[in-house]
């Protein structure tokens, strides 16, 4: 019998296993680490990921997953449903409930021992399965050190590509070890898994680990273990030549050792195999058809043999090395190995066996693992049975759905549709109509966040409907989602959409409910396209319909609309009264969560921001509550980094955003976020970066601006922004000039750009510029809002900045200090009212006004107040010599923030330490080093530290 091949000493990877050690090193101080270990077929990826298990094994939680060689039919969460269940056994079904609340529900999805019913769907949703998911893994990092390997990611479904990426951006801390594996030579450029790797790898979020080819040392060493003697060099020199370094090549090689080797690869991995028994080769004929670990009853079933003769096979295949015995069945040692048997198998015999893998898994294991449905579509596929095929793959994608594996349901979904014109009963066979399948499969994108393929598959339904035939609900539905995915992509035409829909309503169809769907969708779309006198009408009329319907969602939804229209209007309390309606009303989440989001932003707009920031934590603490923190939420965090701007909290507001660019999301969204990150650089200084930024999204910006005119307004702000930053005022007053000329819908994103403008105009007057006709027009506009919004600090501040006088400038100082007043107007009232009395001749006063602008805009750290308020104290000759530590020219340049780290610096604190202390992000250390640095005019830390050093005092900056 061919021997199997000896457990040899793994050879050649001492500085590979070293890395791997050095990464779980760093995960046991409770900082997440993702590998990519990636190599040839062959290559050792699976040897050094066990050796290394072993190692680690009385340290840490080791659980593996692999993903299945399933060509098109992935199985859904493939290698994850394990590492879950592996997780659960550890930590026990009781304290895995407690630890995920209410997400148990959601993971009852994918482990039905969670729950008492997994087909109750009542309280879950993809949100709360993908947090579920990383609360468990973070509560088993708190017990011990957490190993978590993904094999052979190259065969991974998309759900679990978008599950990886996801957990990769959103596990922030625990004792986490994140390792996956990938056959590089199997990964094709633009498919899922390079997309997904090619991400990851952009962001930073993997570290990747090539396994290169063994050199002739190495490949002497394993050898001349596996055959027990030494080789000689021409030995070494052919193998060389056959085996080019890849060590699984170089023990089938060894293997050989006696015999003339085989001429191909094929053939030299088929060589164990052509040794074999007849039975024996049966057995692992039919094991090659399997894409996962068989089991022993399955192989019983599918092998027509004795039980002697049966486990007689089965040990000569694990004793040829062929197969490996595990604790409830077999697999192959490699996946090449399988795929080189299965690969000789006729076509015939090929179609045959998975036609019988197809029935025995109909008959015997139905419902029996996650997988069954998918491996059903793998199976029928490959047997030639297209009308079975198209049953299994809209079952596959059913299954994959309610488990919100969309990206995998897509997958099914669209190799149904490949399959129908096949299939002459294709409706009775997939047990669902053509026009059905295809609007649920643009849904299923939609959700696996497609936006151009859901797009194309609505319009492909639209086109084959017949109008007078349809159902009209049906044609009102795809209307409807055609009118949704043309919004997620920030596209013009959904108000069309809608509306034709609410016609085919008309002509007869007698449902409240979806009429007041479709009106309150219609009506959000006014309300953001600014047409809000058409959004009131449309939000009344569906609260109409929904409460003839008994819906209190859907007339949540219309209060929602109609308050945030009359507030832009100008109606306070009319406004405010519906909103209260969008609360009490709300019955779901969707609805509160909706209602916390838009009422947040209205806030904003007003200037009530410590108002805006409570409700969107709010939002945010009954967003985590629901277990959709990371997504649902995320939203929410979003509303709170304008608000937490305008109060000086840029630290945090920075923290936020980090953590926001972290997650995938609509592309709108993204606009909207993008926004906030625009303002922070510019607030940095950082202009460059904030310019590159804004150039790069601006078609985007344009396009989706023609239906959001949030976006659009969002666009002046960001042009603003850069200006400003770079100390191009006349560029910015000249964008906000064109904003005031553009004849479509006045919104109250106007009122802030306004008050900036008067900054600008301040700025712009003290350098001389004439600003007499943009005084008048943007008085005009200010004075053009209704009443209720003319009221209050600002009007007085704005007032003051376009028509300076002491006495004036000296109340809107007062009223600036206020709570509903961005803080930056602090330092700009303070640095106008200096000019005004250096102007007057009062130079004290003016010097104290000027010291105080000074220690706001330190205490922002707004780079360009910074420089405005130095310019004036050179020009005027107002600065202030005060003993700060370090030297009168460095105390003027460095933040009382840079100041807190400089003195960090010099106690010897890394970036991470730092962050820890003053409770930032790392991310933000780093930019407040580089500043400490760039001003200092040092080269390194060390430097900066010395520096610090030579001033006793330095340490006293912390407490200043």
């Amino acid at each position: 019998m061919l021997p199997s091949v000896p457990n040899a000493a793994m050879v050649g990877r001492d500085a590979d296993l070293a890395l791997l050690r050095g990464m779980f090193e760093r995960t046991t101080e409770g900082t997440p680490v993702a590998v990519l270990l990636e190599g040839e077929a062959g290559i050792g990826k699976s040897r050094l990921l066990r050796e290394f298990g072993e190692e680690i094994k009385n340290r840490a939680d080791v659980h593996v997953g692999w993903c299945l060689d399933l060509g098109s039919s992935r199985t859904p969460y493939g290698p994850l449903t394990g590492i879950l269940r592996s997780l659960v056994a550890l930590l026990g079904v009781e304290q895995t409930r407690q630890a995920v609340g209410v997400g148990a529900e959601a993971l009852g999805m994918l482990l039905p021992e969670l729950v008492d019913d997994p087909s109750d769907r009542a309280h879950t949703s993809p949100e709360r399965l993908r947090d579920a998911i990383a609360t468990l893994i973070e509560v088993a990092a708190e017990r011990a050190p957490q190993v978590l390997i993904v094999e052979d990611v190259h065969w991974a479904d998309d759900s679990t590509l978008a599950m990886l990426s996801f957990l990769l951006r959103t596990l922030s801390h625990g004792r986490i070890l994140l390792v996956i594996s990938c056959r590089t030579d199997d990964v094709r450029r633009g498919d899922a898994v390079s997309g997904f790797i090619g991400e990851a790898s952009r962001a930073r979020l993997l570290e990747r680990v090539a396994l290169k080819r063994l050199d002739a040392a190495a490949v002497r060493r394993l050898a001349e273990q596996l055959t027990g003697r030494a080789i000689t060099d021409s030995a070494l020199e052919r193998m060389q030549e056959r085996a080019e370094g890849v060590p699984f090549f170089i023990e089938e090689i060894a293997c050989c050792s006696g015999r003339t080797l085989p001429d191909s690869l094929r053939d030299l991995l088929l060589g164990r195999f052509d040794r074999l028994s007849d039975d024996a080769r049966r057995v692992v004929q039919v094991a090659s058809g399997s894409e996962r670990p068989l089991s022993h009853r399955l192989l019983s079933l599918l092998v027509d043999l004795s039980e002697t003769r049966l486990d007689d096979a089965l040990r000569e295949a694990a004793r040829s090395g062929i197969l490996n015995v595990l604790d409830d069945g077999y697999r192959f040692r490699h996946a090449l190995l399988r795929e080189a048997v299965h690969g000789d198998l006729l076509p015939g015999e090929r179609a045959r066996l998975h036609r019988a893998y197809a029935e025995v898994l109909e008959e015997h294991c139905g419902g029996t693992g996650s997988g069954d449905a998918a491996a059903l579509a793998f199976h029928w596929q490959l047997a030639k049975d297209d009308r079975r095929a198209l049953t299994a793959s809209v079952a596959a994608m059913r299954h994959a759905k309610a488990r919100y594996a969309f990206g995998s349901a897509a997958r099914f979904g669209e190799q149904a549709l490949d399959l129908w014109p096949q299939v002459p009963d294709a409706a009775e066979a997939a047990g669902i109509e053509r026009i059905p399948l295809l609007a649920l499969l643009g849904s299923v994108l939609r959700n696996a966040g497609d936006g151009e393929r859901a797009l194309a598959v609505v319009n492909l339904a639209l086109g084959e409907i017949d109008p007078q035939t349809v159902d009209p609900r049906t044609h009102v539905r795809l209307l409807r989602d055609k009118a949704q995915y043309l919004t997620n992509l920030g596209r013009p035409g959904p108000i069309e959409l809608l509306n034709e829909a609410l016609a085919v309503l008309d002509a007869g169809v007698d449902d409240d409910r979806l009429r007041a769907t479709v009106l309150n969708y219609l009506g959000s779309r006014y309300m953001v396209a600014g047409h809000r006198q058409k959004a009131i009408d449309t939000a009344v009329r569906a609260q109409e319909f929904a409460e003839r319907a008994g819906s209190e969602n859907e007339i949540s939804v219309a209060a929602n609309i109609r308050g945030s229209s009359l507030v832009h209007l100008g109606d306070l309390i009319g406004g405010f009264d519906a909103y209260e309606i969008a609360r009490v009303r709300a019955v779901d989440s969707n609805a509160e969560l909706r209602y916390r989001v838009n009422f947040s932003d209205t806030l904003t707009l007003l200037g009530r921001y410590r108002e805006a920031v409570q409700v969107a934590e709010e939002g945010f603490t009954r967003a985590r509550s629901l277990g959709v923190e990371r997504t649902s939420g995320s939203i929410l965090t979003q509303n709170m980094m304008g608000p937490l701007l305008e109060l000086g909290h840029i630290d945090r507001a920075e923290q936020l955003l980090a953590r926001d660019l972290e997650k995938s999301t609509l592309r709108v969204f993204r606009l909207y976020s993008t926004m906030s990150q625009v303002r922070m650089l510019a607030w940095r200084g950082r202009s460059e970066e904030a310019a590159e930024l804004l150039r790069a999204l601006q078609p985007a910006f344009e396009e989706t601006g023609q239906v959001e005119r949030q976006i659009w307004y969002d666009s002046v702000v960001m042009r603003v922004a850069v200006a400003e930053s770079r100390d191009d005022l006349a560029s910015a007053l000249a964008a906000i000039l064109s904003m005031l000329d553009d004849d479509g819908p006045v919104l109250l994103h106007q009122r802030r750009l306004l008050l900036q403008a008067g900054w600008i105009i301040a700025g712009l007057r003290a350098d001389g510029v004439d600003v007499a006709a943009a005084i008048d027009t943007i008085r005009d506009a200010w004075q053009g809002q209704p009443d209720q919004l003319t009221a209050g600090p600002w009007s007085t501040i704005l007032d003051a900045l376009l028509s300076p006088s002491v006495p004036a400038l000296h109340q809107a100082t007062s009223l600036a200090d206020g709570d509903d007043v961005p803080v930056t107007f602090r330092a700009v009232t303070r640095l106008e009212l200096a000019r005004m009395l250096v102007a007057d001749g009062d130079r004290a006063a003016a010097a104290v006004a000027l010291a105080e602008a000074s220690v706001i805009a330190d205490e922002l750290g707004h780079v360009q107040l910074q420089t405005a308020v130095g310019a004036f104290a050179d020009a005027a000759g107002l600065r202030a010599d005060a003993g700060t530590g370090v030297d009168a020219r460095e105390a003027d340049r460095l933040t009382s923030r840079e100041r807190q780290v400089l003195a960090l610096i010099a106690e010897g604190l890394s970036n991470r330490q730092i962050g820890e202390r003053l409770y930032i992000s790392v991310k933000t250390v780093s930019v407040h080093v580089s500043a400490v640095l760039r001003k200092l005019g040092v080269g390194t830390r060390t430097e900066a530290a010395l520096a610090a050093q030579r001033h006793a005092d330095v340490g006293d900056l912390v407490a200043r």
